[in-house]
Parts: C-alpha cells; structure tokens; sequence
C-alpha cells in the first residue's frame, strides 16, 4: 500500500513521533494506522499512549436530575458551531432534551426523538430548529441511570463535558451528594476508561502486556526481568485508567477508593460506585475542515 503525506502526518500528529520514524511505521505496518501507532509505542517513539479520538463537532452537553437524587439523564447535542451553541434558545432546547430523557423509558435516540415536546414531536422541533438556525443540529445520544442509591453530575466547560456518577448506598445525606459530584469532577478531568480493575476488558489487558514487553525487549533488557518490569508498568497503567485507583485530585494522598472508604466510615454506612457516564462534546466524530479560500474559489467558478 502506497503511504501518504497526509497518512504519516495523521501519524505524526497522534503520536508525536519524527516524520521518518512515522514513515517507517507506516511502511512496515503496511498502512494500518493502529498498527502503526503500536509500533512506535513497541520502539519507545509513540508520545501518546492511544490515538486520542479528535473533539471537533460542537454543541452541547445537559444533565438533569431528580429531586431526591434518584434518577438523572445526560444528553449531548450537537451543532456545526459554537455560535450556535452558546445561543440562548439552542441552550433551553437542550435542556428541554434533557428533561425529556430523564421522564422516558425509551433507550433509544430514535424513540426519544418519536415522543411528544410541549411544542409538537421532538424529531419536528428539531426540524424547526434546524430550519431557523440555518445549521445541522443532531440529538446525538443520551443516558439515564436510576437507583435505590444516589446519583450525582457535573457539567464542565459550560457544557462541554457531562459526567454522572451513581452511588450505590442507603444514605440520604448530603456529604454523599458532594462526594459524588467530586468524583464526577474527577471522571470530567481524568477520562478514565473503567471504574475499577474487575472493570478492565481482558483483551486491553492482553493488548498492553504484548506493547510493554516489546518495548523493554527493544530497551534490551534481560529476558529474566522483562516479566517483573513488565508487571510493574502494567499495575502503573491500571492505576491510570482506572478511576478507583486514581489519586483524589483534590488530595492526592487518597485515591478515589479511599474517598469512598472514609467517606462511607464517617456516614456510618456502606458506599460503593456504580454507572459512571462520561459524554464530551464530539468525541468521536471528526469534523471536516474547510480551507476558506478554496471554497471561495469552488463557489466562484
């Protein structure tokens, strides 16, 4: 496969590499972009653990709770611009999404868009909105989580970033409520991958183990300690993407298992995570991007 000047900058902005070794990698992956990026990771080249997914769409995110913290729903919503998404009539619509989320049984965005908006349904609304604004607006996804516990959230960014947080626990008291929207705040910052180790897929397990051990084996160390170092490195990372074994942001003495433990020890009862829900505006979409001179230059000819 022929390797391009756009695939080895794509590359090189993934991982930070030099453009040669980008090139080679490529070369030798035989364009395979993920192949690639282990390969750097394998030669110590990689300066980013994993391709980062590009947050280019813009829009927002609302969460809307309960009264007795039982219930809650996180929605994302998405524009083509931040124009739009700071508009006041775009933010009420949003959080009319929201509500609306929190009230259905439906688990789909479809179903969610077939029910009835106080102005008419949802999917026409949206129609509506569309047809004033002038831009693609997109309900893109929703949560909900109800418990016999309590949930807490946190918005970040004005919207950029939503979290909810369950706790699995009997307690009604409002130190639980704070602890919650600290973890969220935690989960917002940090962008962990599982909230524990029971959490963890076998095959990230297995797909890290066989990076790590190419990597030290390339570092040239001895066969007899590649296991140990690779053991090490491995409980380094779980103690990454993790959120139970993140240090407290807060007070990095504790980590967020124990912020649970203390917390639950001066309530007098039992604290334990459950869902946590992480939505960022546009993660995983990449947006076009326009060279403005070319595009004046195609509408003029």
């Amino acid at each position: 496969m022929a390797i391009t000047a756009q695939m080895v900058k794509e590359l090189r902005e993934t991982t930070g590499a030099g453009m040669m070794d980008c090139k080679k990698a490529l070369q030798e992956a035989e364009g395979n972009m993920e192949r690639a990026i282990d390969i750097l990771r394998e030669k110590g080249l990689s300066k980013a653990a994993k391709k980062a997914d590009r947050i280019a769409a813009e829009g927002l995110v609302a969460i809307e709770i309960n009264e007795d913290n039982t219930v809650a729903s996180i929605v994302e919503v998405n524009s083509e611009t931040d124009f739009v998404a700071k508009n006041e009539d775009f933010k009420t619509f949003v959080k009319d999404v929201a509500l609306m989320a929190l009230a259905t049984e439906n688990t789909e965005v479809a179903e969610l868009l077939a029910e009835n908006h106080a102005e008419g349904v949802l999917s026409e609304v949206l129609n509506n909105r569309i047809a004033t604004i002038g831009e693609k607006l997109d309900v893109r996804r929703f949560a909900k989580i109800s418990t016999n516990g309590q949930v807490a959230g946190y918005i970040h960014g004005g919207g950029k970033i939503g979290v909810l947080v369950e706790m699995i626990t009997p307690c009604r008291d409002a130190e639980v409520i704070a602890m919650g929207r600290d973890i969220a705040m935690q989960a917002a910052a940090m962008n962990p991958k599982y909230v524990s180790r029971d959490d963890v897929d076998p095959e990230y397990i297995a797909h890290e183990t066989e990076i790590l051990t190419q990597q030290a084996l390339n570092e040239g160390k001895p066969a007899n300690i590649v296991e140990k170092m690779i053991k090490g490195r491995l409980e380094k990372q779980l103690k990454e993407v993790c959120l139970l074994e993140q240090p407290f942001v807060k007070n990095g003495d504790l980590t967020i298992k124990q912020l649970v433990a203390e917390t639950a020890k001066k309530l007098g009862t039992e604290i334990a995570l459950g869902n946590v829900v992480r939505f960022e505006v546009g993660e995983g979409i990449e947006k076009k991007e326009e060279n403005f001179a070319e595009e004046v230059a195609k509408q003029l000819k």
